[in-house]
Parts: C-alpha cells; sequence; structure tokens
C-alpha cells in the first residue's frame, strides 16, 4: 500500500546545547524521542524473529504515565492512543514554528554546486515517482519546491525500507541506524548529499524532528502489525505515515501573511487532508495488500460490526463465478468511504489559509485524491480485483475548480 510516516528522555543521553544555540533553541530543536529499551536479536530462529517484532513495537509505542494509585505504587506507564500521539506531534511544530518562522538555528558544510547538484537530483526522483505531485510543486516558489523535493525524497527513502525490494532483510536494527540518521542531519551532520538537501531545508523553513521520529514509527508498525484491532490504531497508523507529510510541509507552504489567527486550525486542516489521504489509499488497495503482503489495513471491530472477518476480507468479498460484491461488504465500505469524505471537508476549510502560492497544488490533490472514492464506487465496491483510479481528462478538468477554490480569499477577523 502507498502511503501519501511525551518526549522527556533522550534515546542517546542527556540534551546537549550545541555552539550558538540559546537553552530554548536546544529545547526546541535537539528533543530526542522516548522509547523503550529493547534488544535486537539476530536472524534466523523463530524466537529471533519474534525479538525483532518484540523490539520493534516496543519502540513505536509512546507511553504517558498514569495517576499513582493510593497504596504508593509506581505509576503503571499506559500506551499514547493515535490521537494523543497525533497531538503531542503537532504542538510541537506550533511550538517550534512560532520560535523559528524563518528556519531552524542549524549550520552545515554543503553548499555550492554539490548541493545544487543534490536538490536536482531530489526533484528528479520526485518528477520519477509521484509525476502529478511534482507538478504541484511547479506552482511554488524554487525554494518552496526544492524543500518539498527534499522532504519526499527523505519520506520515500524511509517508505522503502520497508516496502521496497530489501524490505525482507529489513530489521528494527535498521530502523534505528535510519533514526540515528535522521537526529545527525538535523543536527547540521546530513549522512549524503540527498540528506544535506534536508538539513539545508530547515535552516530556511521551520521543520520540527518529531513528525520524521514519528514515521520511522509508523515503518516499524509496518515490521510486526498487519491487523488493526479498532480505528485508533489505524488512526495512528495513518497519522505516522501521511499525517506526518503534513506537519512537515505546511511550514514549508507557509501561512497567508493576511491571517493573524492561531496557527492549530492551519495545521488541523493539514492532518485532516493527510488521514484522507491516507484512508483513501487503504479503501483503493484493499485487493493489492491482502493478496501481495496478508495485511488488513480496516478495524477489524467496525469490520465484525458488518458480519465480515479478515480471512474473508483476504480472500476477497465477491462471488468467483459472476464477481458480484457480497452486499455486507458495500455496506461497509459505504461506511469507510463516508468517514473519508469527513476528512477531506474537514480538510477544504484550512486550505485557504495556506500562503497563495500552496493553494493551487493543495487545492489540486484534495479533489484529484477525493475523486478516487468516487472509483471505488463506480467499480461497484469491488477493490479486489479492480483498482479505482482517476483518468487524465478528470484530472485536467479538475484543475480549473482547484484554481477557483485557491482564489476565494479568507476573511479576515478584524
Amino acid at each position: 500500500m502507498a502511503h501519501a510516516l511525551p518526549i522527556s528522555m533522550s534515546m542517546h543521553g542527556a540534551l546537549d546545547c550545541r555552539p550558538g544555540f540559546t537553552s530554548r533553541s536546544c529545547a526546541l530543536v535537539g528533543r530526542r524521542v522516548q522509547c523503550a529499551s529493547a534488544s535486537v536479536g539476530g536472524s534466523g530462529s523463530k524466537d529471533s524473529q519474534s525479538r525483532k517484532t518484540s523490539a520493534a513495537a516496543a519502540k513505536v509505542s509512546s507511553s504517558t504515565p498514569s495517576s499513582p494509585a493510593s497504596s504508593g505504587k509506581v505509576p503503571v506507564t499506559q500506551p499514547m492512543s493515535g490521537h494523543e500521539i497525533e497531538a503531542a506531534a503537532t504542538r510541537s511544530q506550533i511550538e517550534l514554528h512560532k520560535a523559528f518562522p524563518n528556519g531552524l538555528p542549524v549550520s552545515h558544510k554543503w553548499s555550492g554546486q554539490m548541493l545544487e547538484d543534490a536538490y536536482l537530483r531530489s526533484g528528479e526522483v520526485t518528477s520519477e515517482y509521484a509525476k502529478t505531485f511534482y507538478l504541484g510543486t511547479q506552482l511554488m516558489t524554487p525554494e518552496k519546491a526544492r524543500a518539498i523535493w527534499a522532504i519526499y525524497v527523505w519520506c520515500r527513502r524511509t517508505d522503502e525500507l520497508v516496502d521496497g525490494p530489501n524490505s525482507a532483510r529489513i530489521t528494527p536494527a535498521a530502523l534505528d541506524r535510519w533514526e540515528e540518521r535522521l537526529e545527525a542531519l538535523f543536527d547540521g551532520r546530513p549522512y549524503d548529499s540527498l540528506d544535506a538537501t534536508l538539513t539545508d531545508t530547515l535552516t530556511k523553513f521551520p521543520v520540527d524532528i518529531q513528525p520524521f521520529r514519528d514515521m520511522i514509527g509508523g515503518m516499524r508498525m509496518d515490521l510486526y502489525k498487519n491487523r488493526y484491532e479498532n480505528y485508533d490504531e489505524l488512526y495512528e497508523y495513518c497519522y505516522r505515515v501521511a499525517g506526518t507529510v503534513a506537519l512537515m510541509s505546511t511550514p514549508v507552504m507557509g501561512v497567508d501573511p493576511t491571517y493573524k489567527g492561531p496557527l492549530e486550525p492551519v495545521y488541523k486542516a493539514a492532518l485532516a487532508l493527510g488521514t484522507a489521504n491516507q484512508l483513501t489509499n487503504i479503501l483503493r488497495d484493499v485487493g493489492e495488500d491482502a493478496m501481495t503482503r496478508s495485511r488488513v489495513y480496516l478495524p477489524l471491530d467496525e469490520l465484525d460490526k458488518f458480519g465480515i472477518s479478515g480471512d474473508e476480507v483476504l480472500r476477497g468479498m465477491f462471488a468467483p463465478t459472476t464477481g458480484k460484491i457480497d452486499d455486507r461488504w458495500r455496506a461497509f465500505m459505504q461506511f469507510q468511504i463516508q468517514r473519508a469524505r469527513d476528512y477531506f471537508a474537514e480538510a477544504e476549510a484550512g486550505v485557504n489559509l495556506l500562503d497563495a502560492d500552496a493553494r493551487w497544488p493543495v487545492w489540486s490533490a484534495l479533489i484529484l485524491y477525493r475523486q478516487i472514492l468516487d472509483g471505488i464506487e463506480a467499480n461497484e465496491y469491488n477493490n479486489f480485483t479492480k483498482r479505482a483510479y482517476v483518468p487524465k481528462w478528470r484530472k485536467l478538468a479538475s484543475l480549473p475548480l482547484a484554481l477557483m477554490a485557491a482564489r476565494v480569499p479568507i476573511k479576515v477577523s478584524k
């Protein structure tokens, strides 16, 4: 499936204030993710694989302390919900956005033609693997477009770790090393030229590290989790692989200078679009995920309410002879599609709070992705043997609508 990916203790030790940083700068820029320590076993045995998946599960599970019992026992930590993880990252991003609106005080050694070539390479990768997305960046200023390419390439490289050709050999330890590289590039020490484009982007835009950490957490989920008991579990996954991208890209796209209100509505709308896009991906790719990965990215308790089992989804809910879709699946899909549409509607409320040069590509993405839901309906809810898509002529026809929506002025409070 395509992925549109409380902080108190350092995973590398105590927080260090680097030269040129105030204590407040260090607190905002240098935070480290809280995680449970877990040993990673070698590969080969079932016991070893169990340790790998347990390590991944422990690493991805953020937790918060519950209230101490009256008996004076040590408080038991409770896992954060998906919404709580998203809210914590959003607060962190907004706090940093306010403190460093013009970019982070991070220095690095990359410059000149080498850095320029790295940005051009990032653009080429974006163009090759996300053509429509790349075209959207052509509507932005060159500086913003390059920053979005840098973010996209990092996200794609991260996704390739668990969904790429070498994914069978990826272990929790490999993701730990990838997170160490992330920490280094945010510290001004990029590993390679593509990492350097992201480090350079940080110096121009207020991009926080937490969404990147959370996306790596989403990749860890893919190592050990192929079923989701309820919607909150699925929501956490959607946030980690798609909502994170919204938090990464919104500070690059920028906020309309005439808007003087709080940043929360801007980021809330962006997160809603990320969730809507990922839910749409999930609904479009049900058959592919079931057949190629034995994965069911659907809430099992909601399937149960419609009288559907996970095994039935893996087999495909259609008559083998006629191809007719099971009525239970039709009803279930109608429920899921409406949920995705509700998130698209929530996202609409905030698009025009973005800077003017970012609105058209965002509106285009919103309108085009929402039409995939129409495609699922047009296929009679058969997402087992058919893949919904938006034909090119509809994409082109949607662009003027997106432009008109982008030109609606925001209402400025007096």
